[in-house]
């Protein structure tokens, strides 16, 4: 898998936490298809980090958020066949968010949405069979408060469908 030709992209992620849960989305495309992940995504045409973070909590999950700190970046690889590509190579930025307002909603409906809405998930709840990478990772951050350097590789990654 780490030679093969892989899908780069790169993202930015909030973890919002309250009493020892995560606010995640359930994930309806892409390699983590049907699993809960970060709420956040890809950055559009001229936008900011900051401003990619905002928006793609707001449009994932209902909430506006305040970005309260930077936490790090980290690289996970896994197979994932798909147009071509062997892999996905994917760059994520993790940020420590807050609410300021809004509710907890079912995300609108456009093309490239890939929230079917959020939810409140404890540690125990998740594993590599309905989770992310970067849900365990960011689970792991909550203890340790440290990311790692190391990119995160899966040599073996089923896509649920």
């Amino acid at each position: 898998m780490s030679n093969s030709k892989c899908h780069r992209t790169f993202g930015v992620y909030g973890i919002y936490e309250e009493a020892g849960k995560l606010l995640f989305i359930r994930k309806n495309m892409g390699p983590y298809a049907n699993r809960f992940d970060l709420p956040g995504g890809r950055l559009e045409d001229g936008e900011t980090l900051l401003e990619a973070m905002r928006r793609e909590f707001l449009e994932e999950t209902g909430l506006e958020i305040k970005v309260e700190k930077n936490i790090g970046t980290i690289d996970f690889k896994l197979p994932w066949l798909w147009s071509g590509f062997a892999g996905v190579h994917h760059i994520a930025v993790y940020y420590s968010v807050r609410r300021m307002d809004g509710k907890i909603r079912v995300p609108e409906h456009f093309a490239g949405q890939d929230s079917l809405g959020a939810v409140w998930v404890t540690e125990k709840d998740v594993s590599l069979d309905n989770a992310s990478p970067l849900v365990l990772k960011a689970f792991e951050w909550l203890k340790t408060k440290n990311l790692g350097l190391d990119a995160e590789i899966y040599e073996e990654w089923k896509v649920i469908k």
